[in-house]
């Protein structure tokens, strides 16, 4: 897959709201929630787009200066996984934490997706806690992981 990452805008809402509705089913984001997260200067969302169609979007909570950034979300369309299109997004998200300057990443995965438990594992997030219950209506637990970002290297003279 060949999807070019770019910032969203509050124009990619429709789209985004599709694919969120389409892959959390039952505890989606409000249209108003999400408008108002990609609105804001403490966050930085990116949208997938293949072909002229959002394939996925994916946020980050981070404000300027911050020791530390949250992955608020990441969705990928099911036509679009297993092309490594999650694991651009949340690279690009980690990025843009550090660019923020950042020095680690939290997020919140369901305890029943192994598939996404799976992709943080392999970028280096580590299970530090379980949030139980955390996601309604479902009574689904949360596990809780963080990983490091690396101090930028420092150039020699």
């Amino acid at each position: 897959m060949s999807a070019e990452l770019r910032d969203a805008t509050v124009h990619d809402l429709d789209a985004i709201m599709a694919i969120e509705e389409s892959e959390f089913t039952s505890d989606a984001w409000s249209r108003t929630m999400m408008r108002e997260e990609i609105r804001s200067r403490h966050t930085r969302y990116l949208v997938a787009e293949d072909a002229g169609k959002l394939v996925g979007y994916a946020g980050l909570l981070c404000p300027v200066g911050a020791h530390e950034g949250d992955v608020q979300t990441i969705a990928v369309l099911a036509s679009a996984r297993r092309t490594g299109l999650g694991r651009r997004l949340l690279r690009a998200l980690v990025a843009a934490a550090a660019e923020r300057g950042a020095r680690e990443v939290f997020l919140e995965v369901r305890a029943d997706n192994p598939a996404a438990q799976s992709l943080y594992r392999s970028e280096g997030f580590e299970e530090i806690g379980v949030r139980p219950a955390y996601y309604q209506p479902d009574n689904v637990d949360a596990l809780v992981m963080r990983a490091p970002i690396a101090a930028p290297r420092q150039e020699s003279p």
